[in-house]
């Protein structure tokens, strides 16, 4: 017998069952499906056997781990569903490209139409797989002997990721039949995988899955038709430049060409900004340009890179940061927790703002403020601004696009522009890297350059600076004029030199602990390349030092 502790409780089980079978019992006590295990603080997939004296927590899927894991198997029961339906040997490739809101957009080519009878019979079949409730099994295989089984099912993209992998063995997982390589953990049988859509979107498939909040329940889908002309656009960016995967960039790397792909990233974002100047210029009358995203989206890299592009039509551009109409410290309000929430829409002063808007739209001479941060007190340093002819106003902040902001000004003298780090690039067709994973890497090593905080601090704030975004920034997108994406294809290469050090840092057993492992485990899929070619306006400077700007 095996003694596990569980929620300070001591049981006895018998060496050998699943640590789904000690689930069972305790799945009563919790409203959300229990969908991996931590066993001595590391976690474990349910199919895998108890084996010797240990603690045991839960996590559910209303984790972030747990919620990450049943949008992986729920791609794998997909492409499982079309290769029944459509033929193995008919498709040719399915790529998960990117997540617009609650949905997973994927690409299909081959000979297959996808028409309201396909999604019919995957909707169909991929039901049927669920009430089989078939096991999803896991084995580790030798590298070669992975890639032949690979190569048999005509993935070449896992072919060619694997050629860079350092360690001799593989995890593959089967499903009846069929299998496939996941980055991260899976859940144990289809029948965990109730919650589910699939629906023709654009020119492939979407797969509608729960939310993170709410997990037992099905989002409801939005069109986000900028966003997805957005991503389309640094897809086909991405194969312009002959790289769809990690596999493709290091192997870009390998042959020297790295050079070459930061000078043609760099132009092809260079050309977007110009096409949303000349938009600018071209709108007459614009007066305030409003750039809003997330966080480590690149907004002050941009904003320079955009008003140099309209210095070149003759305008005089101004920056202001809308956090320099924060409300005084004491002011501003608090959060839940009683911390203060200077994400809120109620912690910049917003007449104060409308007020000295309105004026310099009616040609009066305005005093501006700035924030003092280490005080927590607006200030008046003499920074008087006139609008003239040829002046306009770049405004930066997270609530640029929400009309609430500018209630005062009118509509056509401003010019909204979202801007978000999307990231195309894939692992592999059926790994995607989350937008917020990129966001996460760029900040941890901009606040250790900048701030001198640990990689500790980021991740433990990470959730609160995505609630912000989830409820602020994010519903607003769609109304923008423009979008930009300021990801570069090439810049987890670079991050991950710097990325790696800070994350080591964080111990065994700190609550930070599972999401460092996780990000270095991703990190060892690229080759690192040295930021000494990175040209000094480039975005990715912004992150790790060296811009030309003052960011």
């Amino acid at each position: 017998m095996v003694t596990v502790r569980i929620d300070g409780k001591e049981k006895q089980y018998e060496e050998g069952i699943t640590y789904e079978t000690i689930v069972e019992e305790y799945q009563p006590q919790y409203d959300d499906a229990i969908a991996l295990v931590s066993v001595n603080g590391k976690i474990k997939e349910l199919f895998k056997k108890l084996r010797k004296d240990c603690e045991v927590s839960f996590f559910t899927l209303g984790d972030p781990v747990g919620h990450k894991t049943y949008v992986r198997s729920a791609v794998m029961l997909l492409i499982k569903a079309l290769r029944d339906v459509a033929g193995a040997d008919k498709l040719e490739k399915v790529k998960v490209e990117f997540a617009i809101g609650p949905g997973y957009y994927c690409s299909v080519k081959g000979d297959v139409e996808i028409d309201d009878e396909l999604i019919r019979m995957v909707n169909l079949r991929m039901r049927e797989l669920v009430e089989a409730d078939l096991p999803v099994v896991k084995k580790s295989y030798p590298i070669q002997e992975a890639i032949d089984i690979f190569h048999r099912q005509k993935m070449k993209d896992k072919e060619k990721l694997f050629r860079y992998r350092r360690s001799s063995y593989i995890n593959v997982y089967c499903l009846d039949g069929y299998y496939d390589y996941y980055y991260g953990y899976m859940l144990p049988r289809t029948g965990y995988i109730k919650y589910f859509e699939v629906l023709a979107y654009e020119d492939g498939l979407m797969l509608l899955l729960p939310g993170l909040q709410e997990p037992s329940k099905l989002s409801v889908m939005e069109p986000r038709e900028k966003l997805f002309r957005t991503l389309k656009q640094s897809d086909e960016w991405g194969r312009m430049m002959g790289i769809d995967t990690v596999g493709d960039l290091n192997d870009q790397i390998c042959r020297g060409n790295i050079n070459d792909i930061i000078l043609v990233q760099e132009a092809l974002q260079e050309r977007r900004i110009g096409e949303i100047a000349e938009d600018i210029v071209n709108r007459g009358g614009v007066k305030f340009v409003m750039i809003a995203g997330p966080s480590s989206s690149g907004k002050t890299t941009f904003s320079h890179r955009l008003s140099i592009q309209l210095r070149t039509y003759g305008l005089t551009p101004h920056p202001i940061a809308l956090d320099d109409y924060f409300v005084n410290r004491e002011d501003t309000p608090r959060d839940k927790n009683g911390q203060y929430n200077f994400e809120c829409l109620e912690a910049i002063d917003l007449e104060k703002f409308n007020n000295d808007m309105t004026d310099l739209l009616a040609g009066k001479t305005v005093e501006l403020p700035s924030f003092n941060f280490k005080t927590g007190t607006r200030e008046y340093k003499g920074n008087f601004k006139a609008l003239g002819p040829e002046d306009i106003l770049v405004i930066e902040g997270i609530h640029g696009l929400n009309p609430a902001m500018s209630y005062a000004l009118p509509d056509k003298s401003k010019y909204k522009i979202y801007i978000s780090a999307l990231t195309s690039l894939n692992i592999d067709e059926h790994n995607r890297i989350p937008t917020t994973d990129g966001r996460l890497l760029r900040r941890m090593v901009r606040d250790a350059r900048t701030r001198g905080s640990s990689a500790k601090r980021t991740i433990g704030m990470w959730p609160s600076v995505r609630n912000g975004e989830e409820q602020y920034i994010f519903p607003f997108q769609e109304s923008a004029d423009a979008m930009f994406n300021s990801v570069l294809i090439y810049e987890l290469a670079i991050l991950k030199q710097y990325a790696e050090p800070l994350l080591f840092g964080i111990n065994k057993g700190e609550p930070e602990y599972y999401e460092a492992k996780r990000l270095l485990k991703f990190l060892e899929y690229f080759i690192g390349v040295s930021s000494d070619d990175l040209p000094k306006n480039s975005i990715c400077r912004e992150f790790v030092g060296g811009s030309c700007f003052h960011v």
